[in-house]
């Protein structure tokens, strides 16, 4: 199986003009290692790992003073053969793998608290290191994260930055999102579930990083689990086919993503990707689904990502059960 190394490839944006670093056919499964959203914050897997302060630290301010700021390092370019320009990618995760650690902290002058004087202490850097426990399988595809001695919780990983090119901007792999996917911090983006973005050209040039092995709803800090990880995926194609947004498709729903600012503005667009997706594939009229949406309990909106930082957008997703995938009229 082909399988790139950690520190093999690293980028920290999404060009067409990169050389691609793999070649995958349709169906294929490949595994790759990712870093960390700060590029080694912890630097082994030891008992007792050395892991970089959040301020002050010659590692954390090397990536500060690039502009944009080195974060969310990604492995890519990937040519997916049969794949063209004006089709749509699918990417199915098989299994995602974390490291030993990952981390969650506080970034100075990230966040919505990072002026507050009310709550000074979450203003000041800080990192907190979360171990990764095996689960029943033996490894932390289903492990546990220990938080502190007093609090543990299931892992549940997802890859945070999936991207294919963009049709003409090179754009960076921390504050790109797109229809063409980018760092989305989409906690859906995870084992069992299929991606779909826009392929802009030939062979889809597929870029893949920033895990987390966990996150609550929002990533209120910007910093949720991150760790490093491995992952193994597939990827097929939907020929000739154009979405106004990235959409994934779940064991028992499909969730349909939207991106923007305000935070209503992506809610208002993942409803409307989710009725242009309900019409286009399941005949449902564009009348019946807005009504369902006010209606039927079983539509949700996920808030995924509300990060306070530079000019990233926030990402919300519409989601409704498969079962209710049919005209009601």
């Amino acid at each position: 199986m082909q399988r790139i190394k950690r520190g093999q490839v690293t980028k920290f944006e999404f060009d067409y003009r990169d050389t691609p670093c793999l070649r995958v056919k349709l169906d294929e499964p490949f595994q790759i290692e990712t870093e960390d959203a700060l590029s080694g914050l912890i630097e082994d897997d030891s008992d007792a790992p050395k892991v970089h302060e959040m301020a002050g630290d010659p590692h954390v301010e090397k990536l500060l003073t690039a502009w944009p700021p080195k974060f969310n390092p990604v492995v890519g370019p990937i040519y997916v053969e049969g794949v063209e320009a004006g089709d749509v990618l699918a990417v199915s995760i098989d299994w995602i793998e974390p490291w030993r650690y990952g981390f969650t902290g506080i970034l100075p002058g990230v966040g919505p608290l990072h002026d507050s004087r009310r709550w000074s202490d979450c203003a000041e850097g800080h990192v907190q290191v979360i171990e990764h426990l095996p689960g029943p399988s033996g490894t932390t595809r289903d492990g546990k994260g220990r938080y502190s001695p007093k609090l543990t919780w299931d892992l549940d990983p997802f890859i945070g930055t999936l991207a294919t090119c963009p049709e003409r901007e090179v754009v960076t792999s921390l504050l790109g999102q797109g229809p063409y996917g980018g760092n989305i911090d989409c906690r859906d983006i995870k084992p069992g579930h299929t991606i779909f973005l826009n392929s802009y050209h030939k062979g889809a040039l597929l870029y893949v990083g920033d895990v987390h092995g966990g996150q609550g709803d929002t990533e209120f800090t910007a910093l949720a689990d991150e760790t490093r990880a491995l992952v193994q995926l597939r990827c097929s194609v939907v020929k000739n086919k154009r979405l106004p947004c990235v959409r994934i498709d779940k064991p028992h729903s499909i969730v349909a993503v939207g991106i923007n600012l305000p935070l209503e503005h992506a809610v208002y667009d993942a409803n409307e990707n989710m009725m242009l997706w309900l019409l286009e594939d399941y005949g449902i009229s564009g009348k019946d689904s807005y009504l369902r949406m006010s209606a039927d309990p079983a539509f949700r909106v996920r808030v995924y990502q509300m990060v306070r930082a530079l000019w990233a957008r926030h990402v919300a997703g519409a989601e409704y059960p498969k079962d209710r995938l049919f005209p009601a009229f």
